[in-house]
Protein backbone atom coordinates (compact mmCIF):
# COMPACT_ATOMS: atom_id res chain seq x y z
CA UNK A 1 0.00 0.00 0.00
CA UNK A 2 1.30 3.42 -0.95
CA UNK A 3 1.02 5.75 2.02
CA UNK A 4 -0.30 9.25 1.54
CA UNK A 5 -0.47 12.24 3.88
CA UNK A 6 -3.90 12.47 5.51
CA UNK A 7 -6.84 10.32 6.65
CA UNK A 8 -10.20 11.72 7.79
CA UNK A 9 -11.18 10.45 11.24
CA UNK A 10 -14.33 11.59 13.02
CA UNK A 11 -14.39 15.00 11.40
CA UNK A 12 -10.66 15.76 11.42
CA UNK A 13 -7.86 15.21 8.92
CA UNK A 14 -5.01 13.44 10.74
CA UNK A 15 -1.59 12.26 9.63
CA UNK A 16 -1.54 8.80 8.06
CA UNK A 17 0.66 7.40 10.86
CA UNK A 18 -1.68 8.75 13.55
CA UNK A 19 -4.87 7.16 12.20
CA UNK A 20 -5.04 4.51 14.93
CA UNK A 21 -7.65 2.77 17.08
CA UNK A 22 -7.58 1.03 20.46
CA UNK A 23 -6.94 -2.73 20.44
CA UNK A 24 -10.29 -3.23 22.20
CA UNK A 25 -12.24 -1.51 19.45
CA UNK A 26 -15.54 -3.40 19.28
CA UNK A 27 -15.67 -3.85 15.50
CA UNK A 28 -12.14 -5.30 15.50
CA UNK A 29 -13.38 -8.17 17.68
CA UNK A 30 -16.89 -8.80 16.35
CA UNK A 31 -16.87 -7.50 12.76
CA UNK A 32 -19.85 -5.15 12.86
CA UNK A 33 -18.70 -2.32 10.63
CA UNK A 34 -19.78 -0.91 7.27
CA UNK A 35 -17.51 0.17 4.46
CA UNK A 36 -17.44 1.30 0.86
CA UNK A 37 -14.95 1.06 -1.98
CA UNK A 38 -15.00 4.11 -4.27
CA UNK A 39 -12.75 5.21 -7.11
CA UNK A 40 -11.57 8.60 -8.25
CA UNK A 41 -10.44 8.66 -11.88
CA UNK A 42 -8.23 11.10 -13.74
CA UNK A 43 -10.25 12.32 -16.70
CA UNK A 44 -9.88 14.44 -19.80
CA UNK A 45 -11.13 17.54 -17.96
CA UNK A 46 -9.74 16.72 -14.52
CA UNK A 47 -10.31 14.18 -11.76
CA UNK A 48 -13.75 13.01 -10.67
CA UNK A 49 -15.21 10.52 -8.21
CA UNK A 50 -17.36 7.82 -9.77
CA UNK A 51 -20.93 7.55 -8.46
CA UNK A 52 -20.16 9.24 -5.16
CA UNK A 53 -23.80 9.72 -4.15
CA UNK A 54 -24.66 6.08 -4.82
CA UNK A 55 -21.76 4.85 -2.71
CA UNK A 56 -22.66 7.13 0.20
CA UNK A 57 -26.30 6.03 -0.06
CA UNK A 58 -25.23 2.39 0.12
CA UNK A 59 -23.00 3.07 3.12
CA UNK A 60 -25.98 4.50 5.01
CA UNK A 61 -28.21 1.64 3.87
CA UNK A 62 -25.67 -0.87 5.20
CA UNK A 63 -25.58 0.99 8.52
CA UNK A 64 -29.38 0.91 8.71
CA UNK A 65 -29.41 -2.83 8.09
CA UNK A 66 -26.75 -3.23 10.79
CA UNK A 67 -28.74 -0.98 13.17
CA UNK A 68 -25.93 1.57 13.45
CA UNK A 69 -26.69 5.31 13.40
CA UNK A 70 -23.96 7.20 11.56
CA UNK A 71 -23.28 10.45 13.47
CA UNK A 72 -22.84 12.46 10.26
CA UNK A 73 -25.11 13.35 7.37
CA UNK A 74 -24.67 12.02 3.85
CA UNK A 75 -23.48 15.48 2.85
CA UNK A 76 -20.84 15.41 5.62
CA UNK A 77 -19.49 12.06 4.43
CA UNK A 78 -19.48 13.16 0.79
CA UNK A 79 -17.52 16.28 1.70
CA UNK A 80 -15.11 14.23 3.82
CA UNK A 81 -14.42 11.98 0.82
CA UNK A 82 -13.71 14.98 -1.39
CA UNK A 83 -11.56 16.57 1.33
CA UNK A 84 -9.40 13.45 1.69
CA UNK A 85 -8.71 13.19 -2.03
CA UNK A 86 -7.92 16.90 -2.27
CA UNK A 87 -5.78 16.96 0.88
CA UNK A 88 -3.61 14.19 -0.53
CA UNK A 89 -3.43 15.77 -4.00
CA UNK A 90 -4.54 12.50 -5.60
CA UNK A 91 -5.50 12.56 -9.27
CA UNK A 92 -6.66 8.94 -9.22
CA UNK A 93 -7.19 6.73 -6.20
CA UNK A 94 -9.23 4.17 -4.30
CA UNK A 95 -11.30 5.53 -1.40
CA UNK A 96 -12.35 3.58 1.70
CA UNK A 97 -14.98 5.05 4.05
CA UNK A 98 -15.47 2.92 7.17
CA UNK A 99 -18.11 3.08 9.90
CA UNK A 100 -17.22 1.09 13.02
CA UNK A 101 -17.97 0.69 16.70
CA UNK A 102 -15.17 2.00 18.84
CA UNK A 103 -13.76 1.38 22.29
CA UNK A 104 -16.18 1.25 25.22
CA UNK A 105 -17.48 -2.15 26.24
CA UNK A 106 -17.23 -5.74 25.02
CA UNK A 107 -20.06 -8.17 24.38
CA UNK A 108 -22.34 -9.01 21.49
CA UNK A 109 -24.94 -6.35 22.24
CA UNK A 110 -23.60 -2.98 21.03
CA UNK A 111 -25.11 -0.69 23.65
CA UNK A 112 -25.13 3.08 24.00
CA UNK A 113 -21.66 3.15 25.57
CA UNK A 114 -20.04 2.27 22.25
CA UNK A 115 -19.13 5.28 20.11
CA UNK A 116 -19.82 5.09 16.38
CA UNK A 117 -16.62 6.09 14.62
CA UNK A 118 -16.10 7.03 10.97
CA UNK A 119 -12.94 7.21 8.89
CA UNK A 120 -12.17 7.92 5.24
CA UNK A 121 -8.86 6.91 3.66
CA UNK A 122 -7.63 7.15 0.06
CA UNK A 123 -4.57 5.83 -1.70
CA UNK A 124 -3.33 5.01 -5.23
CA UNK A 125 -4.40 1.49 -6.23
CA UNK A 126 -4.44 -0.18 -9.62
CA UNK A 127 -7.06 -2.67 -10.72
CA UNK A 128 -7.63 -5.29 -8.03
CA UNK A 129 -7.24 -8.42 -10.15
CA UNK A 130 -4.23 -7.15 -12.09
CA UNK A 131 -3.63 -5.24 -15.30
CA UNK A 132 -2.95 -8.44 -17.25
CA UNK A 133 -6.27 -9.85 -16.07
CA UNK A 134 -8.01 -6.69 -17.22
CA UNK A 135 -6.65 -7.22 -20.74
CA UNK A 136 -6.38 -11.00 -21.09
CA UNK A 137 -8.80 -12.33 -18.49
CA UNK A 138 -8.27 -14.37 -15.33
CA UNK A 139 -8.68 -17.99 -14.20
CA UNK A 140 -11.44 -18.70 -11.69
CA UNK A 141 -12.56 -21.72 -9.69
CA UNK A 142 -15.85 -22.48 -7.99
CA UNK A 143 -15.21 -22.51 -4.25
CA UNK A 144 -16.39 -25.10 -1.75
CA UNK A 145 -17.57 -22.17 0.40
CA UNK A 146 -21.15 -21.02 -0.24
CA UNK A 147 -22.34 -17.42 -0.32
CA UNK A 148 -24.27 -16.38 2.79
CA UNK A 149 -27.93 -17.34 2.94
CA UNK A 150 -30.23 -14.31 2.92
CA UNK A 151 -31.47 -15.22 6.41
CA UNK A 152 -27.97 -15.77 7.76
CA UNK A 153 -26.27 -12.57 6.68
CA UNK A 154 -28.10 -9.95 4.66
CA UNK A 155 -26.18 -9.71 1.36
CA UNK A 156 -27.30 -6.18 0.44
CA UNK A 157 -25.31 -4.80 3.38
CA UNK A 158 -21.60 -4.23 2.86
CA UNK A 159 -20.63 -5.29 6.38
CA UNK A 160 -17.02 -5.99 7.33
CA UNK A 161 -17.53 -9.35 9.04
CA UNK A 162 -19.31 -10.83 6.03
CA UNK A 163 -16.02 -10.82 4.14
CA UNK A 164 -14.47 -13.59 6.23
CA UNK A 165 -16.45 -15.89 3.94
CA UNK A 166 -14.79 -14.30 0.91
CA UNK A 167 -11.34 -14.52 2.49
CA UNK A 168 -11.72 -18.26 3.05
CA UNK A 169 -12.87 -18.78 -0.54
CA UNK A 170 -10.06 -16.62 -1.91
CA UNK A 171 -7.42 -18.48 0.09
CA UNK A 172 -8.76 -21.81 -1.13
CA UNK A 173 -8.54 -21.04 -4.84
CA UNK A 174 -5.36 -18.94 -4.76
CA UNK A 175 -3.48 -21.78 -3.11
CA UNK A 176 -4.76 -24.05 -5.86
CA UNK A 177 -3.27 -21.73 -8.49
CA UNK A 178 -6.32 -19.72 -9.57
CA UNK A 179 -6.87 -15.97 -9.57
CA UNK A 180 -10.38 -15.71 -8.12
CA UNK A 181 -13.15 -17.76 -6.53
CA UNK A 182 -16.76 -18.07 -7.64
CA UNK A 183 -19.23 -18.69 -4.81
CA UNK A 184 -22.51 -20.52 -5.24
CA UNK A 185 -25.53 -19.71 -3.11
CA UNK A 186 -26.88 -22.21 -0.58
CA UNK A 187 -29.08 -23.80 -3.26
CA UNK A 188 -26.21 -24.34 -5.68
CA UNK A 189 -26.79 -21.44 -8.08
CA UNK A 190 -24.00 -19.08 -9.11
CA UNK A 191 -23.91 -16.06 -6.76
CA UNK A 192 -20.80 -13.91 -7.13
CA UNK A 193 -17.03 -13.81 -6.74
CA UNK A 194 -15.26 -12.92 -3.48
CA UNK A 195 -15.64 -9.20 -4.03
CA UNK A 196 -17.30 -8.88 -7.43
CA UNK A 197 -20.61 -9.46 -9.18
CA UNK A 198 -20.65 -11.81 -12.15
CA UNK A 199 -22.15 -11.59 -15.64
CA UNK A 200 -22.42 -14.23 -18.36
CA UNK A 201 -23.20 -13.87 -22.06
CA UNK A 202 -24.85 -16.99 -23.45
CA UNK A 203 -26.74 -17.34 -26.74
CA UNK A 204 -26.72 -13.58 -27.17
CA UNK A 205 -28.27 -12.87 -23.77
CA UNK A 206 -26.53 -11.13 -20.89
CA UNK A 207 -27.37 -12.48 -17.44
CA UNK A 208 -26.44 -11.68 -13.86
CA UNK A 209 -27.71 -13.28 -10.63
CA UNK A 210 -30.63 -11.48 -8.95
CA UNK A 211 -30.34 -9.60 -5.67
CA UNK A 212 -30.98 -12.60 -3.46
CA UNK A 213 -27.51 -13.74 -2.44
CA UNK A 214 -25.37 -10.99 -3.95
CA UNK A 215 -24.28 -7.47 -3.11
CA UNK A 216 -26.15 -4.71 -4.93
CA UNK A 217 -23.04 -3.65 -6.79
CA UNK A 218 -22.74 -0.12 -8.11
CA UNK A 219 -20.49 -1.23 -10.96
CA UNK A 220 -23.02 -4.01 -11.58
CA UNK A 221 -25.74 -1.40 -11.96
CA UNK A 222 -23.50 0.69 -14.22
CA UNK A 223 -22.88 -2.28 -16.51
CA UNK A 224 -26.60 -3.01 -16.74
CA UNK A 225 -27.17 0.58 -17.85
CA UNK A 226 -24.24 0.55 -20.30
CA UNK A 227 -25.51 -2.66 -21.89
CA UNK A 228 -28.99 -1.20 -22.25
CA UNK A 229 -27.53 1.95 -23.81
CA UNK A 230 -26.36 -0.05 -26.80
CA UNK A 231 -29.45 -2.22 -27.00
CA UNK A 232 -28.43 -5.30 -25.03
CA UNK A 233 -30.92 -6.22 -22.33
CA UNK A 234 -29.67 -7.68 -19.08
CA UNK A 235 -31.70 -10.41 -17.42
CA UNK A 236 -31.43 -10.85 -13.66
CA UNK A 237 -31.84 -14.60 -13.38
CA UNK A 238 -30.46 -17.52 -11.43
CA UNK A 239 -28.19 -19.88 -13.33
CA UNK A 240 -26.10 -22.89 -12.43
CA UNK A 241 -22.55 -23.96 -13.05
CA UNK A 242 -23.55 -25.65 -16.29
CA UNK A 243 -24.59 -22.30 -17.79
CA UNK A 244 -21.43 -20.73 -16.43
CA UNK A 245 -19.31 -23.43 -18.09
CA UNK A 246 -21.15 -23.13 -21.42
CA UNK A 247 -21.22 -19.31 -21.51
CA UNK A 248 -19.68 -17.52 -24.48
CA UNK A 249 -18.32 -14.74 -22.25
CA UNK A 250 -17.99 -14.20 -18.51
CA UNK A 251 -16.82 -11.12 -16.65
CA UNK A 252 -16.69 -9.75 -13.12
CA UNK A 253 -17.62 -6.24 -12.00
CA UNK A 254 -16.69 -4.24 -8.92
CA UNK A 255 -15.17 -0.94 -7.89
CA UNK A 256 -11.79 -2.52 -7.19
CA UNK A 257 -11.83 -5.05 -10.06
CA UNK A 258 -13.62 -2.69 -12.49
CA UNK A 259 -14.58 -4.88 -15.50
CA UNK A 260 -12.41 -8.01 -15.43
CA UNK A 261 -12.99 -10.82 -17.97
CA UNK A 262 -12.73 -14.52 -17.14
CA UNK A 263 -10.84 -16.63 -19.63
CA UNK A 264 -11.26 -19.89 -17.72
CA UNK A 265 -13.58 -21.37 -15.07
CA UNK A 266 -12.86 -24.69 -13.36
CA UNK A 267 -10.25 -25.56 -16.02
CA UNK A 268 -12.76 -24.96 -18.80
CA UNK A 269 -12.01 -22.16 -21.29
CA UNK A 270 -14.63 -19.43 -21.48
CA UNK A 271 -15.62 -19.13 -25.14
CA UNK A 272 -12.37 -19.02 -27.09
CA UNK A 273 -10.33 -18.63 -23.92
CA UNK A 274 -9.97 -14.86 -24.22
CA UNK A 275 -12.13 -11.78 -23.55
CA UNK A 276 -15.09 -11.63 -25.92
CA UNK A 277 -16.37 -8.77 -28.05
CA UNK A 278 -19.26 -7.77 -25.78
CA UNK A 279 -17.07 -7.84 -22.68
CA UNK A 280 -14.49 -5.62 -24.36
CA UNK A 281 -17.16 -3.22 -25.60
CA UNK A 282 -18.68 -2.86 -22.12
CA UNK A 283 -15.25 -2.54 -20.56
CA UNK A 284 -14.14 0.17 -23.00
CA UNK A 285 -17.40 2.09 -22.58
CA UNK A 286 -17.01 1.94 -18.80
CA UNK A 287 -13.48 3.34 -18.94
CA UNK A 288 -14.59 6.05 -21.36
CA UNK A 289 -17.32 7.09 -18.93
CA UNK A 290 -15.11 7.20 -15.83
CA UNK A 291 -12.49 9.22 -17.67
CA UNK A 292 -15.07 11.75 -18.89
CA UNK A 293 -14.76 10.96 -22.60
CA UNK A 294 -17.85 11.86 -24.57
CA UNK A 295 -21.03 12.88 -22.82
CA UNK A 296 -22.37 9.56 -21.56
CA UNK A 297 -23.67 9.56 -17.99
CA UNK A 298 -21.96 12.73 -16.75
CA UNK A 299 -24.27 12.46 -13.72
CA UNK A 300 -22.10 9.59 -12.50
CA UNK A 301 -19.06 11.85 -12.04
CA UNK A 302 -18.41 14.26 -9.16
CA UNK A 303 -15.53 16.58 -10.11
CA UNK A 304 -12.91 17.42 -7.53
Amino acid sequence: MQEVSKIWMDGTLVDWKDANVHVLTHSLHYGLGMFEGIRCYKGVTGSAIFRLRDHVDRLFASAKIGMIAIPYSKEDISEAILDVVRANALEACYIRPLVYLGYGEMGLFPNEHLPVRVSVAAWPWGTYLGEDGLVNGIRAKVSSYARHHVNSNMPLAKISGYYVNSIMAKQEVKRAGYDEAILLDTEGYVAEATGENIFILRRGKLKTPPLQAVLEGITRHSVCQIAQDFGLKVKEERFGRDELYSADEVFLTGTAAEITPLREVDDRPVGEGKPGAITKKIQQTYFDIVSGKGNTHPEWLTPL
